[in-house]
């Protein structure tokens, strides 16, 4: 993970809170689950502690995920770009040309991505459709689904 992986600071801000709870407050628990487990006998049939321990294992991989995220991070905050175009970060209001209907996305890290919330990964076909693009410009998007037709209404930041 030698490149940068853009994120917003909103992305940061949530990794660094789940990274938080993890390390205060499951990796702490988790460690008493061990013990006690432990204290009940024979380790070879204790579904607690197999249990415990299969968490555990979970837990410290999640701590590895996101320190790795969290160092390889370009981090953006959206309210300082100044762009006509589309960027990371950006707010893009548009026009469903086949269903004539307007629908908005911001342009997210792969992390930070909630489609039902209107949060496209940099990733998805749509945002990297968008990309480059400026208002009136109309946009092709080649998704699993088919083929859309975008036309671009609106682009803020912030």
């Amino acid at each position: 993970m030698s490149d940068k992986v853009p994120m917003t600071l909103n992305g940061k801000r949530l990794l660094e809170e789940e990274l938080r709870q993890l390390l205060s407050v499951e990796r702490p628990t988790v460690v008493k689950a061990i013990e006690v487990a432990r204290a009940n006998g024979d380790l070879s049939e204790n579904a607690d502690y197999s249990a415990a321990k299969e968490r555990q294992s979970f837990i410290e991989g999640r701590i590895m995920e996101i320190n790795a995220k969290i160092a390889a991070a370009q981090v953006i905050d959206p309210k300082t770009i100044k762009s006509e175009k589309v960027v990371f970060g950006a707010q893009v209001k548009l026009l469903d040309v086949d269903k004539d209907e307007k629908v908005e996305y911001a342009i997210v890290g792969v992390d930070e991505a909630d489609a039902k919330s209107g949060k496209i990964s940099i990733t998805s076909p749509i945002a990297r459709a968008l990309i480059g693009k400026s208002v009136g410009d109309e946009v092709v998007v080649n998704a699993p689904k088919g083929k859309y037709s975008f036309e671009i209404l609106e682009i803020s930041y912030g």
